[in-house]
């Protein structure tokens, strides 16, 4: 019998892709990582390597054993980002801040740097983007100069981390990482391989010495951040940083969040001296006026745990096409689409022949439902020509059925709006506990509160084959005044709020 002989397996080739470096165990036509065509070639076998048992850093303990004094967050001096942050910046903490070019990441972060720099703490800022000499001008113009805070300008990852040795500090900011790439491997700045890699490096560094980092990451046009999705796990945090660049309003949402709450939102308004964050910015988002105007309506949206009142318009006028006109501007095309139809079916409005516009003040957006009672009115209110009182303010969804469904926080949006002067509301049944001295009328459709409207009181009649409804509940609450018992009785004794005390 013949004796068997022994065969080494050869060692199964290896192929990678050119533009990002991503490693594949077989050839195929597109890189699933970068997308591109034609880029995989075999480079060699893929080596086969295990991993013994070593020695650690540290030995395992009980977690109630740990001290957890180490992790304490520190101010960065911006009450506003410390609000998203869940209190300040965590040390060792890795921060990933994304947004569209021109929104104000850059002139944020150096007055961050500048604020967070303390001779105890020293701030590095390393920009790869621009030169040295141009920050320094951008620092000048927001004041955001200080002893303590080391500017950088580098393009390469090794002299960064040399920077990061000469200086010791306390916070790095990067602007941006998809602007330094590694002299150890292929590809581009920016391409998936070099930003794992950067990003990688940069979070050894940052957890062996207890340093905050905060990185400036770049976006796609479809808003997306840059780079591989794994850059989004590796980091602590990630904050997206959102602006019309033809308003002043910044918004700062959490999206992850290792050391705090992702429903928190940061406020800024931009100037020429830079950026201030806004404790309370309801006043950007209405308009100031002697009276009231028709196709207007105030509502109270939440971004986040914030309350904020905003103003939604409403503009008709005769179509002169075929097919008529629906524009809006800071709203959500297919809700609006959804409600005007609502408005037409179960509120008797005639709309089909009307270009209708529909828009926000100041450049917020507004996604969620409970600005479709706002919106109805406001579209109610234009076509009539009609001015609603400039101290109501409208609150709720609004259903395909006509009815006006509860949002959300009911309670603090009331309290919002009556802290800002407001004293009458429309909202939905069953609005919980109501701010003394507001009247509440509870509407349980849109055909109720289109009632509401002077003007309408007549000619909003139900459509035919549904039955009228009944008048809507008064809410009372316990230390306050008795509230309307219908909405004929709610517009009486209203007197226009004045615009200086909506601030």
């Amino acid at each position: 019998m013949a004796a068997r002989t022994k065969t080494t397996a050869k060692p199964r080739p290896a192929y990678r892709c050119t533009e990002c470096g991503n490693q594949l165990p077989k050839w195929v036509g597109r890189c699933p990582e970068c997308n591109a065509w034609g880029t995989v070639e075999e480079y060699g076998a893929v080596p086969i390597r295990t991993t013994a048992a070593g020695p650690v850093s540290a030995p395992a303990r009980p977690i109630a054993q740990v001290d957890g004094q180490v992790a304490t967050a520190r101010s960065t001096g911006v009450p506003e980002l410390d609000r998203v942050l869940g209190g300040g910046l965590v040390p060792g903490a890795v921060v990933l801040l994304a947004g569209e070019p021109g929104v104000g990441k850059s002139t944020l972060l150096l007055d961050v740097a500048a604020k967070a720099a303390s001779a105890q703490h020293r701030t590095l800022y390393v920009t790869g983007e621009e030169s040295a000499g141009q920050v320094r001008l951008r620092a000048d113009r927001i004041n955001a100069l200080s002893d303590h805070l080391y500017l950088a300008a580098e393009s390469d990852l090794g002299a960064v981390l040399g920077h990061i040795e000469a200086v010791g500090p306390g916070l790095l900011i990067l602007d941006s990482v998809q602007t330094i790439a590694s002299a150890e491997l292929d590809g581009a700045p920016g391409g998936p391989a070099q930003v794992r890699e950067v990003a990688g490096a940069l979070i050894r560094a940052s957890k062996e010495r207890g340093m905050a980092t905060l990185l400036v990451g770049h976006v796609t046009k479809d808003g997306q951040i840059a780079g591989p999705r794994l850059l989004e796990h590796l980091v602590d945090v990630v904050l997206s940083f959102e602006g019309d660049r033809h308003a002043r309003l910044r918004l700062i949402r959490g999206v992850k969040n290792r050391y705090g709450a992702t429903d928190e939102v940061g406020c800024f308004e931009l100037h020429d001296e830079g950026i201030v964050g806004l404790a309370d910015p309801s006043g950007l988002f209405l308009t100031r006026r002697d009276k009231p105007v028709p196709g207007t309506c105030l509502t109270v949206t939440l971004e986040g745990k914030r309350p904020l009142v905003a103003e939604v318009q409403a503009l008709m006028v005769d179509s002169q096409i075929p097919s008529p006109r629906r524009t809006t501007s800071g709203l959500e095309s297919p809700r609006i689409a959804m409600i005007l139809a609502v408005v037409e079916r179960h509120g008797g409005v005639k709309l089909g022949k009307q270009d209708i516009y529909t828009a926000t003040v100041g450049g917020v957006k507004l996604s969620e439902p409970s600005a479709d009672l706002a919106v109805a009115l406001a579209v109610a209110s234009s076509s009539t020509d009609t001015p609603l009182p400039s101290n109501l303010v409208a609150i709720g969804e609004v259903g395909l059925a006509g009815e006006v469904r509860r949002v959300t926080g009911v309670q603090r949006r009331l309290a919002e709006a009556h802290r800002l002067g407001f004293t009458h509301a429309l909202v939905p049944p069953d609005p919980g506990k109501v701010p003394p001295g507001m009247k509440v009328v509870e509407v349980a459709d849109i055909g109720e509160a289109l009632r509401a409207i002077p003007g309408r009181r007549r000619a909003a009649a139900k459509p035919r084959g549904e039955a009228p409804s009944a008048p809507p509940t008064p809410r009372r609450a316990a230390s306050a005044p008795p509230v309307a018992a219908h909405p004929e009785e709610l517009m009486e004794g209203w007197e226009p709020l004045d615009s200086d005390e909506l601030r």
